[in-house]
């Protein structure tokens, strides 16, 4: 299992990014994918995560923090889920991570709070002007 973020960088408040987690090694729709963040001298935090279509109803969640800002979508032709981020804060400025996970049956929220099974490498997110 492999999993790859990319897409981060810097970025005006208010602006957009589009982060892309490329993975391979696995059927993606068979896992929860989720996306954590890691600022300085803070504790990852989980993002939002999309369920797994076998293991669950490919459910989306979402910290509170980034509801209706944030959109976690997944192209599985392409083995690619993606996090759409708009109306960006500062508070948003962190390292990005994408994880898999498939011992959860059901949805993935929970694993938004424990963490997954399966990691990437991060992509640094910076918001500001």
């Amino acid at each position: 299992v492999q999993l790859q973020a990319s897409g981060g960088g810097l970025v005006q408040p208010g602006g957009s990014l589009r982060l892309s987690c490329t993975t391979s090694g696995f059927t993606l729709d068979s896992y929860h994918i989720g996306w954590f963040r890691q600022a300085p001298g803070k504790e990852r935090e989980g993002v939002s995560c999309i369920s797994s279509v076998s293991m669950s109803d490919e459910s989306t969640y979402y910290v509170d923090s980034v509801k209706g800002r944030f959109t976690i979508s997944r192209d599985n032709a392409k083995n690619t889920v993606y996090l759409q981020m708009n109306s960006l804060k500062p508070e948003d400025t962190a390292v990005y991570y994408c994880a898999a996970d498939e011992r959860v049956r059901g949805p993935c929220s929970p694993l938004l709070y424990y963490g997954m099974r399966y990691w990437g490498k991060g992509t640094q997110v910076t918001v500001s002007s």
